[in-house]
Parts: C-alpha cells; structure tokens; sequence
C-alpha cells in the first residue's frame, strides 16, 4: 500500500488528501497544532463537490511516520524552511510563490524533489470542510532526478488531471506571474477575482503587475511561447466568482504568501538591475496590511 503524507490543513491539503485517500492509499495529513490534530481526527475531512461529499479516511499527525513513499507540501510558503523530511522519501511541492523547491531542495536533497503547479481551487468553509470550487491542471515534473511517473499516476487515479512538465521552474514561474498580478489586487480591494476586469485601472494594473514578474523570469532564461497577460485575464474570466487564497488569508487576519510571490519578484528584480515599481508599491502595500 503507497502511504502518502500531505503537509499543511488548509483548503488545498485537505483536497488533495482527501481524493488520495479514495485511491486505497494510506494518507497522513500533517498539522503543526495539536489541539486542532486532536479535533480533525474526531471530525475527519470533508470536501464538498458539485457530485456530493468526499470523506478522506486519514490519520491527522504532527509528523509522519516513517516508510513514507511521498510528501506533497501545501503549506504557505512561509513555513518551507521550518519542514524536515525521512530519508529516501519523495517530496513534491505544489506550494504558491517562488523559492519553495529550492529551499526543500536545500533540506532533502535536489535528487528527491518533485516540483510544479495546480490550478485546482478549493475554499475552506470550516475547520476539516472543504469545498472544491474548481476543477484545473497539475503539472509535476523533476527538480534534478527524482523519478516522477509514479507520482502522475498516483494523482491521476485521484482524480486530478496532472500532466508531466519538463521545465517545473517554467511552470513555477508561469503561475508565480499570474498569481502576482491578480491575488494582491483582489486582497487589497476586497474583491472576486472577476472585478478585476470591470475596472479600467485595475485592469491596466494586473497587466503591469504580470508584465513585470514575467520580464523578471526573463533575467532567469525563462521565455514564454503565450502571453502571460490574456491568460491572467482568463484566469479571472473563469474564476470569477473565485476568492483568493490571498484576501481569504487578509479576511482572516493571517500571514499571507506576499514574500514568496511579490517580495521574491521584487527581491529578484533587484538583483538583475530591473525596475520593477508596481511590483514594490502593491509588495508594500499588502506588507501594510499585514501589520495593521
């Protein structure tokens, strides 16, 4: 039996175990609080579909156990450095922001790490509950050598449409200049990601915010074959009705992933000598928001 641990409670982790868990995998969802592991094994998790409810059969623990075949991270970039891992085990990160498979890389070793994007959406309605608002695309690919086909097929049984990337930093990247240009505007405003496009000046802003982030990916040879501006606009066309995990988190008073997606294009920018001020104003910005 594959035994697979997913790090980090919230909306995205408690999808992801839950659906694996319907494959006969044993699932370990791991949490860093104990009082909320003591709840969530006594309520289980529960994600909410459009074809009815989904009730993953897991144990919820501080740490996994040991003879883990996979880890898959979908904890808020901020708490990357913090994670330790068993030898021999997989680790795939699926984390928001730039920086992650590095700093994982750093920890377990380059030749263990499985590295891409989801654009699957799920919002959390309550502690444990879950709902799956949007169905999207896993890409996974290798960081350096970690064999990564029998993490697409575990996926895929799933029920995730994931796809093989030969470029996981391209993808990374790609999602990152997205992200950057949307979940800043929607937290600082307060609203959908649809109202982007109802606006002319936030609008204009989210193809300012994109174009930046994607002439910094520039710096780092990464080129892209579409145009990263219509496919935010898409993204927002699609997910109009979508709140970001960003204002969830302002909404809540929590730590957001500013650093990892705005302040680690702004911090690279930088260091290549490109201009990069929309990207500063709306980093401080949301960093204001943060400390009020």
């Amino acid at each position: 039996m594959v035994k697979v641990a997913v790090i980090g409670p919230g909306a995205m982790g408690c999808l992801f175990a839950a659906r694996i868990a319907q494959t006969g995998a044993r699932v370990y969802l791991i949490d860093y609080r104990p009082e909320r592991i003591r709840r969530l094994n006594l309520s289980g998790i529960t994600v909410e579909t459009d074809a009815g409810e989904i009730r993953g059969n897991m144990q919820v623990c501080a740490q996994a156990p040991i003879g883990i075949d996979l880890v898959i991270v979908l904890t808020k970039a901020f708490t990357t450095p913090t994670l330790r891992f068993s030898p021999s085990t997989a680790v795939l990160t699926l984390q928001n922001g730039l920086g992650n498979a590095e700093a994982l890389a750093g920890r377990a070793g380059s030749n263990r790490i499985l590295a891409g994007t989801t654009t699957e959406a799920a919002t959390m309605i309550s502690e444990g509950r879950v709902r799956h608002t949007a169905s999207g695309t896993t890409l996974v690919g290798t960081w350096t050598t970690c064999p990564v086909e029998p993490t697409v097929e575990l996926l895929n049984a799933a029920g995730f449409n994931t796809q093989v990337t030969e470029s996981p930093g391209q993808a990374i990247w790609e999602k990152v200049a997205i992200n950057a240009g949307i979940n800043p505007i929607t937290a600082l405003l307060n609203l959908p990601n649809g109202r982007i496009l109802d606006l002319i000046e936030t609008r204009q802003l989210m193809r300012d915010l994109v174009v930046e982030a994607a002439k910094t990916a520039s710096t780092e040879g990464y080129r892209f074959d579409h145009s990263l501006v219509e496919e935010a606009e898409e993204v927002c066309r699609t997910t109009a009705d979508n709140i970001s995990s960003m204002l969830q988190d302002i909404r809540a008073g929590r730590k957001t992933e500013i650093e990892a997606i705005s302040g680690e294009i702004l911090r690279r920018a930088t260091q290549a000598a490109l201009p990069a001020p929309r990207t500063r104003t709306i980093y401080q910005l949301i960093r204001g928001l943060e400390q009020r």
